[in-house]
């Protein structure tokens, strides 16, 4: 179905016709202005990418210790106590803090207990 129109100079016009040139022009233009972003895109990325440093070669490789590969070590540490100030207006500075925890003497991990709650629960009486 297209609209006719009637211009001032008496001619015969399509509207229908004139809509779709316009968004077929529209969709083109539409394209060209996508397919622009997506090159200027590109070329940043290239350029960003071409600043950065390039991997290390197989020689710069980290390299496995003389004592072989380092494993997981597990044990049970008990929390170090943090000093307190002497007075209120006395700051801790780093340097008066310890070295962290220390090694507990002893290593048998807690485990759970019957009795108590598991992962459910609000801490009352598990399964009896």
């Amino acid at each position: 179905m297209s609209t006719l129109m009637i211009t001032a100079r008496g001619e015969l016009y399509d509207l229908a016709a004139s809509d779709a040139v316009f968004g077929t022009i529209g969709a083109f233009v539409g394209g060209l202005v996508v397919v622009g972003v997506l090159l200027w895109a590109f070329r940043l990325g290239k350029r960003v990418r071409d600043r950065e440093p390039a991997p290390p070669r197989p020689d710069e490789q980290p390299k496995l210790p003389e004592s072989g590969p380092v494993h997981e070590i597990r044990e049970m540490r008990e929390p170090d106590e943090v000093p307190h100030a002497g007075d209120e207006s006395e700051r801790l500075r780093p340097e008066n803090l310890h070295n962290g925890d220390k090694r507990s003497d002893d290593q048998d991990p807690p485990r759970w207990t019957p009795g108590s709650s598991g992962s459910f629960g609000s801490g009352g009486p598990g399964k009896g």
